[in-house]
């Protein structure tokens, strides 16, 4: 999935999570995590953000994250939505997305 332009998805209230999605015109991923809990889950944030954009296809873009504590639903979610809006893609397949956590 290309992403043509920059979108954001979430919030910085608290147990939320704010994702940026942009363009990367250096063809790779580059998340970019500020956290409330980088010590104890940095690592899996940024993971489980790397893994949603290779679920969906997503070979360049620059992310920012800003969490809050959220769960690992959210994080996935406002990363998929951030994706899809900086993508333009007017629909969607959500029963593929819910068979991702099967």
């Amino acid at each position: 999935m290309e992403i043509k332009k920059s979108a954001v998805a979430g919030t910085v209230e608290s147990s939320d999570i704010m994702v940026t999605v942009a363009p990367n015109s250096e063809e790779k991923i580059a998340i970019e995590l500020d956290s409330s809990v980088e010590k104890q889950y940095g690592q899996e944030i940024r993971g489980l953000i790397a893994s949603t954009l290779q679920r969906l296809n997503v070979t360049a873009a620059k992310v920012t994250a800003v969490d809050k504590g959220a769960l690992d639903c959210t994080i996935q979610a406002r990363t998929l939505t951030a994706v899809y809006r900086a993508s333009e893609v007017a629909e969607y397949d959500w029963k593929e997305i819910d068979s991702w956590n099967a």
